[in-house]
């Protein structure tokens, strides 16, 4: 209770907790906005059907990674994927085209100009997802959802409505990003996982036979779930780092220690946005007439998809930190500034050390997500409920509310913290928010 009385002391503070609450309740309504010439009667039925077809995995990793409803046939069915798409894309392309590399390091104007690359990368892909929808759902005859007569101005005002609820969800997410807390996306998706879960629970309950002992299950992994991620989230390797000494007259300056910190969990939830991605294409084929082996063979509760869905979220696991760290970059930049590692000498060495410890720590981490990843299928396996339900009761819808979640915690201990106040943790614990003298 005093933490929360020391938030609403703080006016820049309350107005930012106001405004992402704003923001997201008016990002929620979208979803009670269907799309032109839907029958709302049909829409439950065919969200069943959804979840219950081949395509249920894919929109199962859609909705988990963007908290969208994509069977709900609503404005804002596409989510924020498509922007998660075309940021993650022009991440990959500043790393490997140097025009765009040298554009990230020309400061704020670089960053901008990326930005409306990303923007207009988001558009194009929603346009090409929009109509993925509305040929495989919304035009689908099995699912029932048309009301009246199809034309080509019906097609495609219905794929620009989707694609201008997704630029609207990003414009809310840079309003929260700018004046609320936290990275405004990132707190999208778990808003949306959030508000998706207690359907999923409800859903999940429905099909087993002994709801009272499965409500007692699910509690104690999602418990056993969440600490095991809040750990392994907050846990890193702290390199010590220290400044050479230097002279000038009698003085001695310099010979300050820190440390470079190292989580254990690097690369974030991106190695199974990835291996997602990848195991998208055989379950849209494996649909197609006469491709059924495909399904068969990568299905998602048999032995050979654990085996290379685990393999990829390896072997993307240490491409991303690969990709976002670099360790001759650090090793050179410690050495221009007059830092080492005691003990190792600066330059090729130090490069060469941290590439030994950062394997290491991402072993440790992809072993995590590995894990995390495959509890939707195991749960899908033993309880022998859908797929697109389990995504929300799995490990990575809990990896990245978690995760957000501890975000938005710092941010606010930030804040506290400036103004005087000793923040919600202290001493790496937790700690009451009390004003400093």
């Amino acid at each position: 209770m005093e933490q929360i009385l020391a938030l609403l002391r703080i006016p820049e503070l309350r107005r930012r907790i106001m405004m992402t609450f704003g923001l997201l309740f008016v990002y929620r309504l979208g979803f009670q906005v269907p799309l032109p010439g839907i029958n709302l009667e049909t829409v439950k039925i065919a969200a069943d059907k959804i979840a219950g077809s081949s395509l249920g995995g894919l929109f199962g990793i859609m909705n988990a990674f963007t908290g969208a409803g994509i069977g709900s046939a609503t404005l804002f069915s596409l989510g924020v994927m498509p922007y998660i798409s075309a940021s993650i894309i022009f991440s990959l392309l500043v790393k490997v085209i140097p025009s765009l590399e040298a554009l990230s390091k020309e400061g704020a104007v670089g960053q901008k100009k990326i930005s409306q690359y990303t923007r207009l990368a988001t558009i194009a892909i929603c346009l090409l997802q929009g109509t993925f929808i509305l040929l495989g759902v919304v035009l689908n005859p099995q699912y029932g959802l048309m009301t009246g007569n199809v034309t080509m101005v019906y097609g495609i005002a219905v794929v620009l409505a989707l694609t201008a609820g997704t630029v609207f969800i990003m414009w809310v997410g840079e309003q929260i990003t700018e004046h609320g807390l936290g990275n405004g996306v990132s707190v999208i998706i778990m808003c949306g996982i959030i508000a998706n879960i207690p359907s999923a629970l409800q859903s999940f309950l429905s099909v087993s036979e002994n709801a009272h002992q499965m409500a007692v299950t699910i509690a104690a992994m999602w418990t056993g779930t969440v600490l095991v991620v809040v750990y392994i989230t907050r846990g890193q390797r702290r390199i010590p780092i220290q400044q050479a000494k230097l002279t000038r007259g009698r003085k001695v300056m310099g010979g300050a220690k820190h440390y470079l910190p190292l989580k254990v969990n690097q690369a974030g939830v991106m190695p199974i946005i990835f291996a997602s991605a990848l195991f998208i294409v055989p379950n849209v084929l494996g649909s197609v007439p006469g491709l059924t082996w495909m399904r068969d063979i990568f299905g998602q509760a048999g032995f050979v998809y654990i085996a290379l869905y685990s393999i990829l979220i390896f072997f993307f696991s240490f491409f991303w930190v690969r990709l976002m760290f670099q360790p001759e970059e650090i090793a050179n930049n410690l050495k221009e500034h007059g830092s080492f590692i005691p003990g190792i000498r600066p330059g090729k060495h130090t490069a060469e050390y941290l590439s030994f410890v950062l394997d290491r720590i991402t072993l440790a981490g992809a072993s995590f997500l590995a894990i995390i990843a495959v509890i939707p299928t195991m749960v899908t396996s033993s309880l022998r409920v859908p797929m697109m339900i389990s995504y929300f009761l799995g490990g990575t819808s809990i990896l990245i509310v978690v995760g957000v979640a501890l975000d938005i915690v710092d941010k606010l201990n930030s804040h506290l913290l400036m103004r005087n106040y000793d923040g919600f943790m202290k001493g790496g614990g937790s700690g009451w928010a009390k004003r400093k003298g």
